[in-house]
């Protein structure tokens, strides 16, 4: 990226004219409102210097592979917010601005175009609401306002025309029209702007031919390099001041330049806001929406890179979108079922390959509730728990997808689980298990995303449909040193009770009005009074692991042993450690 000479304001524009400057997808829309535009040009007249530009020489063979829009020199409020595509053609290179699109747009409706936003009290659908109107400079005297030292207003024309002692409406753009100083100082003469030695008039008309057509005020880095990665990234870096960027963010802008019928970013939001009204809710993002688009599509690339999101690519999800949507939405109400939530969902990316098999079996509309599902659904739960505790999607995700895709395809009969699960073996994000990881296991901890995967392994009977909670067995509010005492346990063994309040095998899961009827009430008394029957206790024991051992507060220590085993012999049975 190197440093160029500078040019004048007019050659950017005649530039901008010629669509010798573009703008990539990856830009935002014009936002810029008409009291910005005024100080950009009273800023110039000044001698205020308005930042380097940045820009990306495009060469021709570049120019197909994304979509790129022209420059703006009209806005109307409510009609033409958006640019307008533009398909390159010719063997000639562009320039593709990455910063400065809102200045050189400003410039661009200052001196070509115009600026219609809605009057106050007028009604949106009326279209005397949006007048047009130009960029004017009072060539009488200088501006009022403190913030102004010229006085620049977008004005109607009818406005622009009153002449009296105090306004002379100079259109801005009629400027361009001057090929040198004579012919300003001139119309001047002419204009009757030029009187008892006053020349206001015509020192500020000279500064703004100056700084339009003579002065080299635009400075600008080119950027040559071809590599769409990196133009991108300079991107997200230059403009990312205050608001964040991300690169997922630009992704979105392309793939909604790509699309043809759709609209991609209204499509894909909604999508997202659909999904995380799921259950209890959910916290799914556009990148989970695009890294599964890529997934369930079946094209080569699914990294987050430019050359992943080219035009064909971004035609075959457009194409294939009710499916993908449909397939998404399928295996969220699918999870949901299970209990999983925005709280106990601790790796979006995790349901990508349920969505895969859901899309490859067509979306069956009974598939979370329909018998002769079961066995799917099973399988799929238990790989989603084995790829949540093992932490499969932590750090890069592509590395995992890549291999689950390829041991699915082909599988739309039942979910092949047992494929997966050879994929992976013997790599670091192998989902079998071993003693050191059941250790692991054990040691989460209340508040924990991954500790509601483990419960409900302990939990097959529980019914997730109905509200249920996360339960402290013996309460916490008894784990104080007040409670302590009053039990009379010495204070030198406080901490074998407070540093494992929150332990798992301290953790239950109780339907939620079972939850609220415990409260904060002593375990063993709980138990008598709910369970007074001794086969209604067994059951309850065995539905929870919880050890035949004493339930007295005082010996909580032993408890916890004894659950902890419990915990690790049913999870070895489930996770198949011998």
């Amino acid at each position: 990226m190197g440093f160029e000479m500078p040019i004048t304001i007019s050659k950017v524009i005649e530039g901008i004219q010629a669509n010798e400057y573009v703008l990539p997808a990856i830009q935002r829309e014009f936002v810029w409102s008409t009291e910005q535009i005024e100080k950009l040009f009273d800023s110039l007249l000044r001698g205020y210097p308005i930042s380097s530009f940045l820009f990306w020489q495009v060469q021709p063979a570049k120019l197909q592979d994304f979509q790129f829009y022209r420059f703006m020199d009209r806005y109307h409020q409510r009609d033409y917010r958006r640019n307008e595509p533009i398909a390159l053609v010719g063997g000639m290179p562009v320039r593709a601005v990455l910063d400065g699109q809102q200045r050189l747009t400003a410039l661009n409706i200052g001196l070509k175009g115009w600026y219609a936003d809605k009057l106050p009290y007028y009604r949106w659908n009326t279209n005397g609401a949006f007048p047009m109107r130009k960029l004017y400079l009072n060539l009488r005297g200088p501006a009022d306002d403190i913030e102004f030292a010229y006085e620049f207003r977008f004005l109607r024309e009818e406005d622009a025309s009153v002449k009296d002692a105090k306004h002379f409406w100079f259109l801005v753009g009629d400027v361009l029209q001057f090929s040198d100083m004579p012919k300003v100082f001139n119309y001047c003469v002419q204009s009757g702007l030029v009187q008892d030695g006053n020349t206001f008039a015509s020192d500020t008309l000279v500064k703004l031919w100056q700084v339009v057509k003579e002065h080299k005020l635009i400075n600008y880095f080119v950027e040559e390099e071809q590599d769409l990665d990196k133009v991108l990234n300079i991107f997200i870096r230059v403009n990312s001041g205050g608001t964040q960027l991300s690169y997922s963010d630009m992704l979105l802008s392309i793939a909604t330049a790509q699309w043809q019928i759709r609209d991609a970013r209204k499509e894909i939001y909604g999508l997202v806001d659909e999904l995380n009204g799921v259950g209890e809710g959910f916290m799914f993002g556009k990148d989970f929406v695009l890294k599964a688009s890529l997934v369930l599509t079946d094209v080569a690339t699914i990294e987050f890179r430019v050359n992943s999101f080219n035009r064909a690519n971004m035609l075959l999800i457009e194409q294939l979108w009710d499916e993908i949507s449909r397939a998404l939405r399928l295996t969220v109400r699918l999870i949901a079922s299970w209990g999983y939530s925005w709280q106990t969902l601790p790796s979006a990316y995790a349901i990508i390959p349920l969505a895969y098999y859901l899309h490859k079996k067509g979306c069956p509309v009974s598939f979370v509730e329909a018998s002769q599902h079961r066995a799917d659904r099973e399988a799929m739960l238990m790989y989603l728990r084995r790829a949540l505790l093992k932490q499969a999607f932590g750090g890069q995700p592509d590395s995992v997808l890549r291999p689950i895709r390829r041991a699915m395809q082909g599988h739309a009969d039942a979910f092949p689980a047992a494929a997966i699960y050879s994929a992976l073996r013997g790599t670091p994000r192998s989902l079998d298990f071993n003693h050191a990881d059941l250790e692991g296991l054990l040691a989460y901890r209340y508040g924990q995303g991954y500790t509601f995967t483990i419960l409900s392994m302990l939990y097959p009977w529980l019914k997730y449909d109905q509200y249920f909670h996360m339960d402290h067995i013996f309460p916490r509010a008894m784990f104080t040193g007040a409670e302590l005492a009053k039990w009379g346990i010495p204070q030198d063994r406080w901490p074998q009770w407070l540093e494992h309040v929150n332990d798992l095998a301290n953790l239950q899961l109780l339907q939620g009005i079972p939850n609220q009827e415990k409260s904060d009430q002593d375990f063993e008394a709980w138990i008598a009074t709910v369970h007074p029957e001794p086969h209604d206790w067994t059951t309850y024991r065995e539905n929870h692991l919880i050890p035949n051992v004493s339930l007295a507060f005082e010996e909580f220590p032993a408890f916890l042993k004894a659950r902890e085993n419990l915990i690790e012999e049913k999870l070895s049975g489930l996770l198949g450690v011998s």
